[in-house]
């Protein structure tokens, strides 16, 4: 689509040619064609409405954690989402967190925290945002997403009507399809994963469930699994969990068995600390990370016959890789 096209429907808003190393984690990628950012579930609702529209493809990137930008980078739009209001409800019998679904996911745990509200104590390490927490189903110490959640507001591509409006519909927890780490908006429409992973539903809010406690308790939980991710996750820069457990044993474990531990492609190495986080240099680049991805699937696949599945989300142009 032509450049003036884009601008006559976004303004000044939109930019063009934007590095995305630096609002990704792992600190790796290459440029956006296009770049707008949302403050708003509003903004986001009416972005991805215009984008639908166009026929035009477009990613959304929350806070660039589970998620490896191609060097090549994006050719299409990419939307920063920064829709972070939030707020409490401790008045009802059932507690909850409301939030849009740009927050940061481990940011709402401690504010439930600081109101002496529990159930999410699980969620203080993840860096990623409520949006992409509740579209991978996110989880850690036991707990995920499809335990807390109880609602979340989301609009689809069908859902655009004639003129650019925009339908919004409310989602209970079971329309999610959750399964580890997994849910029905992770999944192409199509059923055919894309290059560019053109969403077709977005969140835009959601609300959580929480429980009653104290600060005292609810940091108490708090502080144990922040100790825990120190002694067993390394430091520094990364995308989190590169590769999904395998059902009835860990991806950690078996890259470690295969022999991985410390292995280092350009500026990225496979930590020592924990196999399945893989740690990214000031040198690094997507193409070193995509390497050790190829080196330990394969690895393991000769060793154990067990093929590692990606639960980072790949976007832009790569080679053909087993997700």
């Amino acid at each position: 689509m032509p450049l003036h096209q884009l601008q006559a429907a976004f303004g000044d808003s939109l930019s063009t040619d934007v590095p995305l190393a630096a609002y990704t984690a792992a600190r790796v990628g290459g440029p956006a064609d296009y770049l707008l950012e949302a403050g708003s579930a509003d903004e986001l609702a009416d972005m991805v409405s215009g984008l639908w529209q166009m026929d035009f493809p477009f990613v959304i990137l929350g806070g660039g954690s589970n998620v490896l930008v191609s060097d090549l980078g994006v050719r299409g739009v990419v939307i920063l989402n920064r829709a972070k209001e939030s707020h409490i409800d401790d008045s009802a019998t059932q507690p909850q967190i409301w939030s849009e679904s740009g927050a940061n996911f481990g940011s709402l745990a401690r504010r439930a925290a600081q109101h002496g509200l529990g159930g999410l104590e699980w969620a203080v390490g993840i860096p990623g945002t409520l949006g992409g927490a509740l579209v991978g189903n996110a989880g850690a110490h036991g707990g995920d997403v499809s335990q807390n959640l109880i609602v979340a507001e989301i609009t689809h591509k069908s859902q655009v009507e004639e003129g650019g409006t925009i339908v919004r519909e409310e989602w209970p927890v079971e329309k999610f399809g959750y399964s580890y780490r997994n849910s029905v908006l992770k999944r192409p429409s199509s059923g055919v994963p894309s290059p560019l992973f053109a969403p077709w539903a977005i969140v835009l809010s959601a609300s959580l469930r929480l429980h009653r406690s104290t600060r005292q308790t609810v940091q108490a939980r708090i502080d144990g699994y922040a100790a825990y991710r120190r002694q067993t996750q390394p430091p520094g820069a990364s995308m989190g969990s590169m590769f999904k457990n395998p059902t009835g044993d860990y991806a950690g474990r078996l890259i470690e068995a295969a022999g991985l531990k410390g292995a280092r492609a350009g500026g990225v190495e496979i930590s020592s600390l924990h196999a399945n986080f893989f740690v990214t240099h000031e040198d690094a680049a997507a193409s070193d990370v995509f390497s050790l991805i190829k080196l330990a699937q394969d690895t393991v696949a000769d060793r154990f016959g067990v093929r590692l599945e990606l639960e980072i989300e790949l976007i832009g142009e790569f080679p053909d890789l087993d997700h």
